[in-house]
């Protein structure tokens, strides 16, 4: 199945708007996308052949004939496409796409639910949206069906995909038209201007890596409206030519004049069509993904119903950690991420009272993670701080006992006497432990990620409730000293 198949007229908004909720009404899902249906390789190909229609726009630039005007956008704008196939291929690899939700049923089977849901966006707006447009399309999804937050951060990756297969299908249609124009070329040389095999400048035969790019039917009117147009441009010469054109053309039941307006709307829609998907990659990486993140998420707006009202003044970054911790619970557990910041609210809101309880981080990061593996029925198998802690006590003092304990037969079997040994052992076991606790926490180091550390935004300034004073403990050696730094102090306290 290849999304380049999605047909359909450019929608309003409203009624994309409804579509969207029908077809979410529609998907059955299933937790994980297929890794056939992984779009990085034909994304790859469809980069391949842009650039090859690229390479023969600029070789036909070189040898005089007229580029399509879609094309110009291409010639423009070909850095960009090459910038967003190289971003895509970065940051969606393999493993990442198969951990999206999928569709279990249906034409789109084991595809990833965003990827669709980015086509269809795509297919129906004719590749031209705006960041206003793509939260109000996301939103009426959600009216049916919830987006998890994955793919919600990552939609604008698969959005990037289908402009690019919207891009390629545009470059191939412009590919065929210029293949008419070097036809046009190589006949006008050999008919009109009569020149000999050697004279010849255009020789389709030096074209024929454009066949590798995929085959379209020959456009007839492409031809004959440059044919036409390269006629004229000869005058009386090209009249008879032209009139044995015109006279074909009438042949078919249509007139000459017919066949170079509806070429001309086919390049305008062409034209139009290219604009879009560039404009488009423009505006998806101005676009303040968090911002549309944060609007539409639903475990975000859950979340922000702390009953301690801490969670909305914390950084981004806390944020974002916090979030992660419900992605991570829904993963390991396969409950919703809505289910379970919902039960989150509900714990922290029967402790609201309590300063620390009443925060739903107690329950996400700290202590509470217990209490709500248990409201959620399920039992929390990660191991207590307390208990990581007693092994590592028990792990120092194992190893370095043993330690100890070897050396101290070493000296004893050296010495022939057991209680020098023994006193060895016992003057060394604290270097030894010494040792062993950096080569244990050198170790932890590389293998165990530092603990995060919440943080408070407070980028508007301290709030009052949060303003403390700073003391520092200093030598004052002279009385001179002393009093003027009292006065400064009595003048800060004053100015409060």
């Amino acid at each position: 199945m290849k999304f380049s198949e999605i047909k359909g007229i450019a929608l309003d908004k409203e009624q994309l708007k409804k579509y969207l909720e029908n077809i979410a009404s529609d998907h059955t899902l299933k937790a994980k996308s297929d890794k056939e249906t992984y779009p990085v390789p034909e994304m790859e190909k469809n980069f391949e052949y842009i650039t090859k229609t690229y390479e023969m726009l600029n070789s036909h630039l070189k040898l005089g004939v007229n580029v399509h005007p879609a094309g110009e956008w291409l010639l423009d704008n070909y850095y960009v496409i090459e910038e967003t196939v190289k971003e895509v291929r970065k940051n969606l690899p393999l493993k990442k796409y198969v951990g999206f939700v999928g569709i279990s049923e249906g034409k789109y089977k084991g595809y990833a639910r965003s990827y669709v849901l980015a086509e269809e966006i795509i297919s129906f707006t004719d590749g031209n949206f705006k960041s206003k447009d793509l939260e109000e399309y996301l939103v009426s999804y959600q009216n049916k069906k919830t987006l998890n937050m994955e793919e919600i951060w990552d939609i604008n990756l698969f959005f990037k995909i289908a402009l690019i297969e919207r891009i390629k299908d545009i470059c191939m249609k412009i590919c065929a038209s210029q293949m008419q124009k070097i036809k046009v070329e190589s006949i006008i040389e050999r008919l009109v201007e009569n020149k000999t095999k050697d004279e010849l400048k255009f020789k389709t035969s030096s074209y024929e890596y454009a066949k590798t790019i995929q085959t379209y039917s020959e456009n007839k009117y492409t031809f004959i409206e440059y044919m036409s147009y390269k006629l004229k441009k000869y005058g009386k010469k090209g009249i008879p030519y032209l009139n044995i054109l015109e006279e074909e053309i009438n042949k078919q039941g249509l007139t000459l004049q017919e066949v170079i307006k509806k070429e001309h709307f086919d390049i305008a829609l062409k034209k139009v069509s290219i604009g879009n998907s560039i404009k488009s990659i423009h505006a998806i990486q101005r676009m303040n993904f968090l911002e549309i993140f944060e609007k539409i998420n639903g475990v975000e707006e859950i979340l922000k119903q702390d009953p301690s009202k801490i969670y909305e003044n914390m950084d981004y970054k806390t944020k974002d950690y916090y979030r992660n911790k419900v992605k991570e619970i829904a993963k390991k557990t396969k409950i919703s991420e809505i289910y379970i910041a919902k039960k989150v609210i509900e714990l922290a809101n029967l402790q609201k009272e309590d300063t620390k309880k009443g925060h739903i981080g107690y329950y996400l990061i700290d202590k509470g993670r217990q209490e709500l593996y248990h409201s959620l029925g399920l039992k929390n198998k990660e191991t207590e701080t307390k208990q990581k802690v007693e092994i590592y006590i028990l792990l120092v003092n194992v190893i370095s006992a043993v330690l100890s304990i070897l050396i101290g037969i070493f000296f004893s079997n050296i010495t022939q006497s057991i209680l020098f040994g023994v006193i060895q052992a016992i003057l060394i076991f604290i270097p030894i432990t010494e040792i062993v606790i950096k080569i244990i926490e050198n170790i932890l180091g590389k293998i165990i990620k530092p603990k995060f550390i919440p943080k408070m935004d407070l980028s508007k300034g301290i709030t009052e409730e949060n303003r403390t004073m700073v003391v520092i403990p200093t030598i004052i050696d002279n009385r001179r000293k002393s009093k003027k730094i009292s006065k400064y102090i009595r003048s800060i306290l004053s100015s409060k």
